[in-house]
């Protein structure tokens, strides 16, 4: 350890001479050798300027000798390494060394040779020397070899000096430290440090003696500790036992032995699998790795004990291991009544309490099960998902108690058709589910669903009552609809709902056509979400004419859902996915918003102002405050009550509902009127017209169209039925408009008929507000009509 501090501070020295010292000296280096290299190459170029002059005569006078003095004198300078000396034709008169000049020796450096003729100057010839090349160490003198040579001395100095210091201060009690602690790692005593100081050092040696001593203390403390916890733990009232790392047990207190019946000299030294029936001892020895994988410190598990006298007790075994693993400290608790009301309670979990069926978690947890046995042994499943379609209707009118006898005879009923293996349940309300295992699935399941049906579709006696309960049944079957429990039972849902929306009370096994249905359906709830968020909906306006003479007398509103990307949406599936799902009372408000709106603009044309406004009211509107929403738009847009025309279906009216009552009679009151769409198609129309504030009735679009069809006695019967409509009507009061008109034919013979307004194709089809501003501006096709 010694070495390694002290070599660790020679690197430190070393690095920081590298990063200090290095860069001064290098910078030292380089201006000192720039400084000499243009000493040298100064007193190079004076030399050969003076020899320049000197060799002009010689050379003009041929004296080859006197050339030959001047080249060897300058070779005798210190700062060139060769000379070489040309008349003007090129040739040679001298050259030192002798041989070819090697300029890449050295630098070249070459001046002309010039003789002050009567003339004047002329050229004689040129000479060239080579200076030697520019190194960095090469152009030192002899003073600045010794400055430098003085400049590492005191490096060097320093560097010994921090090593030396170190050395005495930092490393000597350093070594004695290491010493006293080997020593008390070895010997097992506590040994001090010999060292006084009033530096760190000093203080480091005084904090360990200090430490040893408290160590010292705190080891007789933790003897004393020691012998309490041996007699707390063989005092507590639990059963705590200790495993060494082969599981054998080390230890168990006397409550342990007690609870258990055995002697302390029985068990110790024995596994503790040998008071465990072989069977648990897999799981036993799994404890731990499930502890490691869950990144817990304590492990649990419940098992049955074995205990002195052969009886068996269910106990809860919680267990914890010291920092080395070599032994753990465990505590076992007798858990045996715990884990019997819990099966009791598990029974109740997953038991419906009305039925004593099933409930949905029992019938998940048995599909599991179900599916993990049928592709072991090869065997097909079908899930039969049952919802009974009048079940609120009974609820709400004859009572829970009615509702809950009508489900347990609904169970019995469905009970009979099964056979004994079949698994039965009850999914909440008046929802139930059946599983069913045979190899050729599909013909038993539906087989017993149209058992189901029949079965059910019998009057129930209840309460003095003979109640009629159908059912819609859908089917699925694993695995050739479906890939897994979940995904089973939710294609069956998708095939009851598939049921229901046909007509209810069958059967209907699930196809793949399903779930293009409700990937169209879901596609579609996103776009009304989408629409309402991003503002997608708009009121589209159709002319509604008089047909004496072809003017426009109002407008009824359509919904539109115009998708950025997928253009206008159709309006019956986005309607009914918005009822289905709450959110057309979101989309009327929008919509009612914006078709008075354009009430308002239209109302700005001439001869408009008198017309009205027919907005479609979905069942799910008529809330306490749709009056107050209307009157707030109907004083924003300047607009009168009496030009605005509630329509409404039968379905509204079915639903015989008191808070639907206030809301029409306050709308009435207010001066709106009322009018009753798809007259004619309903089980009781007439009766409305008397029980409620209908001032317009609407006839349905389907007699329209029956005035122009090719059998003659059902053109008879439409004509007999649109006079009956029209007759009844106009004696209570009301106003007949006829919807659908498609063809002059059928305006002609309805205004015969004494058909008062009407609407259709022939006279425009729908479309938004700036397109029937630009008709109205224009002269539309139904105006030009009314002058035929």
């Amino acid at each position: 350890m010694m070495h390694s501090v002290e070599n660790r501070f020679i690197a430190i020295i070393c690095g920081a001479m590298l990063v200090f010292v290095a860069p001064l000296l290098a910078l030292f280096l380089a201006i000192s050798s720039e400084r000499v290299g243009r000493e040298r190459l100064q007193n190079a170029e004076l030399l050969m300027e003076a020899s320049g002059e000197a060799l002009g005569k010689p050379i003009w006078d041929f004296d080859q000798d006197g050339i030959e003095r001047i080249a060897l004198s300058l070779m005798n300078a210190t700062d060139i390494d060769a000379v070489t000396i040309r008349d003007t034709a090129g040739n040679v008169l001298a050259q030192l060394p002798p041989g070819k000049l090697d300029a890449a020796a050295g630098k070249p450096l070459e001046t002309a040779i010039s003789y002050d003729s009567v003339k004047g100057p002329m050229p004689v010839g040129a000479l060239t020397v080579v200076i030697p090349p520019s190194g960095l160490l090469l152009r030192f003198s002899t003073d600045e070899w010794a400055i430098l040579g003085i400049l590492l001395f005191a490096v060097a100095t320093v560097f010994a000096a921090a090593l030396i210091g170190n050395r005495f201060i930092v490393i000597r009690p350093l070594m004695r430290l290491t010493a006293a602690v080997e020593a008390t790692r070895r010997l097992g005593s506590r040994h001090r440090v010999d060292w006084n100081s009033d530096d760190e050092m000093g203080a480091l040696a005084g904090n360990f003696n200090a430490m040893q001593d408290r160590l010292e203390r705190e080891e007789q403390e933790l003897k004393s500790a020691h012998a309490r916890a041996t007699e707390t733990y063989n005092l507590t009232p639990a059963m705590l036992f200790s495993l060494d790392a082969a599981g054998r047990l080390t230890a168990v207190s006397d409550y342990w032995l007690l609870a258990t019946g055995y002697r302390r000299d029985e068990v110790i030294g024995r596994t503790f699998t040998d008071f465990i029936d072989p069977s648990w001892h897999e799981a036993y020895h799994q404890r731990s790795k499930a502890t490691a994988r869950d990144g817990h410190d304590i492990s649990d598990l419940t098992l049955p004990f074995r205990k002195a006298d052969g009886a068996s007790m269910t106990v809860l075994i919680l267990e914890t291991e010291t920092s080395g693993g070599e032994i753990s400290l465990s505590v076992m608790t007798d858990v045996t009544a715990l884990k019997q009301a819990e099966s009791r309670n598990h029974a109740q979990a997953i038991t419906d309490h009305l039925t004593g069926l099933l409930n949905r978690q029992g019938f998940e947890n048995a599909l599991d099960e179900a599916i993990l046995s049928a592709d072991q042994c090869g065997m097909q499943l079908a899930c039969l998902f049952i919802d009974l379609d009048r079940f609120k209707w009974i609820n709400d009118n004859f009572g829970h108690a009615a509702g809950d006898a009508v489900l347990r005879q609904t169970v019995e009923r469905i009970r009979a058709t099964l056979r004994p293996e079949d698994v039965i349940a009850r999914l909440g309300g008046d929802e139930f589910a059946i599983l069913i295992a045979a190899s050729d699935v599909a013909a038993l399941a539906s087989e017993i669903g149209e058992s189901i049906c029949a079965a059910l579709h019998e009057p129930m006696p209840i309460t003095g009552n003979e109640l009629l309960v159908s059912a819609s049944v859908g089917v699925s079957v694993y695995p050739t609809h479906a890939s897994g429990a979940s995904d089973l039972l939710l294609k069956a849902d998708m095939a009851m709902y598939a049921r229901k929306r046909d007509g209810k009370n069958g059967l209907q096994v699930f196809d793949a056509g399903m779930l293009d249905a409700a990937r169209e359906r879901h596609e579609i709830e996103q776009c009304i979400e989408a629409g309402l968020k991003e503002d997608w909906f708009e009121a589209w306006l159709q002319p509604i004419v008089s047909l004496d003479d072809g003017q426009i007398v109002g407008f009824e509103a359509l919904v539109r859902l115009n998708h950025p990307e997928k253009g206008l949406m159709p309006p019956g599936k986005i309607i009914g996915i918005a009822e289905e799902t709450g959110t057309i009372g979101r989309i009327g408000d929008r919509v009612l918003e914006k078709s008075i709106r354009h009430l308002a603009a239209i109302s700005e044309l001439d001869g408009t102002q008198s017309t009205y406004l027919a907005v479609n009211f979905s069942p799910l509107q008529f809330e306490l405050s749709l009056p107050h929403k209307l009157a707030a738009l109907l004083l924003k847009h300047h607009i009168s009550p009496q030009r605005i025309v509630v329509e409404i279906t039968e379905a509204v009216l079915m639903l015989d509902n008191p808070e639907v009552h206030s809301v029409l009679k306050q709308l009435n009151e207010f001066g709106c009127r009322i009018a009753l769409d798809d007259f004619g198609t309903g089980y009781s129309s007439l009766s409305y017209l008397n029980r409620f504030p209908v001032d317009i009735v609407k006839v349905d679009q389907s007699f329209t169209r029956s005035l122009s069809s090719p059998a003659a006695d059902v053109r008879r019967k439409s004509r007999m039925l649109i006079k009956g409509i029209r007759t009844i009507s106009h004696q209570m009061g009301c106003t007949v408009v006829a919807e659908g008109i498609e063809a002059k034919e059928q305006w002609q013979l309805l205004r015969k008929l004494g058909v008062d307004y009407g609407q259709g194709y022939l006279f425009s089809r729908p479309m938004p507000i700036d397109g029937m501003l630009t008709m109205l501006e224009n002269e539309s096709e139904a105006k030009a009509s009314a002058r035929v």
